[in-house]
């Protein structure tokens, strides 16, 4: 997909210039908010949330105004009587945090694979390989949307359907859109949707967005899945996408960060963390899977072999409260 489909924008401009992050693209979904000081280049993405600001990301900006637009972000948090939390923040963003006074926690572990020297052979693989066989003896196709086939009117309603069905299934209202993407709005041609199918049947789709920075390439981003959908389904889906940016030199494939997961571990020991923080992070790891489920999003990614495991961060000032937690699952609709 060529970026020149989709009309420029400061925001866009600024995360193809500065951002180093693979879910930075999360950053134009259409209710994420991006704060900007007068005469600066770049911004900051965040959503409030009660008595919060939630920060998407470090700061995206120059390095050498990053700090000037970080203290005027928490003027500005200032005047609206709100504290900040900055959430996925990489290890390289952490001195800027610590410095301006924030404590600095590690939040979870993001996954990502180099692809050039990616392969499925050998024994460790096997399992998956007899995964994505059986899906493709069960007559299973995939096509990547706008490549392979356009999307339908047929299509469309069929990934509509799925996207209702699976809310239902979960007992929400309304998509989570933020930490996640979304689909539609003005830069959606840059999104790539990958879909199985059975005949003119949609079984899952899963979409793929553009990672800019150190470590380009695509993030692994929304999946979706009929409940009667063959099992290797999705396996077959994301080995079909690896082919292909592998057919195009990308670079990177990222499966972008799952809370919670290394919380307590070796990289969470950094000077000025909350040890309280630490403690309950490590216990929502292992048991609030009914929260959010680290464990089995965490086993999804690690069965790819991951080849880049980092720590990702997030900050927050002056004594953590139980509310910012609180409020960060109001804001990704895990309560």
């Amino acid at each position: 997909m060529s970026p020149s489909l989709v009309a420029a924008s400061p925001t866009l401009e600024a995360l193809e210039r500065w951002s180093d992050h693979p879910g930075a693209f999360l950053a134009l979904n259409r209710e994420t908010r991006a704060f900007r000081a007068p005469g600066g280049r770049g911004f900051i993405a965040y959503r409030p949330c009660g008595g919060w600001l939630f920060q998407l990301g470090s700061v995206c900006a120059p390095r050498d105004e990053q700090a000037a637009l970080l203290e005027a972000f928490r003027a500005f948090a200032r005047h609206e009587r709100r504290r900040i939390c900055a959430l996925e923040l990489r290890a390289e963003d952490v001195a800027l945090y610590r410095e301006a006074g924030f404590r600095v926690n590690q939040l979870g572990t993001s996954y990502s694979l180099e692809l050039g020297t990616f392969s499925t052979r050998g024994s460790r693989f096997m399992q998956l390989r007899n995964k994505v066989s059986r899906a493709r003896k069960e007559g299973v196709q995939v096509f990547e949307l706008g490549a392979d086939r356009p999307r339908t009117p047929a299509i469309a309603e069929q990934e509509a359907a799925l996207t209702a069905a699976w809310l239902a299934s979960k007992g929400k209202k309304k998509l989570l859109d933020f930490l996640v993407g979304e689909t539609g709005g003005p830069h959606d041609a840059l999104r790539r949707t990958f879909v199985a199918m059975k005949e003119e049947r949609l079984l899952a789709f899963v979409t793929y967005v553009p990672a800019w920075g150190a470590s380009r390439g695509y993030m692994h981003d929304l999946s979706r899945r009929v409940p009667d959908a063959p099992p290797g389904v999705m396996e077959l889906i994301n080995v079909a996408a690896i082919e292909r940016f592998r057919s195009e030199s990308v670079a990177h494939l990222h499966f972008g960060l799952t809370p919670f997961v290394g919380a307590g571990s070796e990289t969470d020991r950094l000077p000025g963390r909350s040890a309280a923080v630490s403690w309950l992070l490590a216990k929502l790891a292992r048991h609030g899977g009914a929260v959010y489920p680290a464990q089995s999003q965490a086993a999804y990614k690690l069965k790819w072999a991951p080849t880049l495991i980092a720590p990702e961060y997030f900050a927050f000032e002056g004594r953590f409260r139980l509310s910012c937690l609180y409020r960060l699952l109001v804001l990704t609709r895990s309560i």
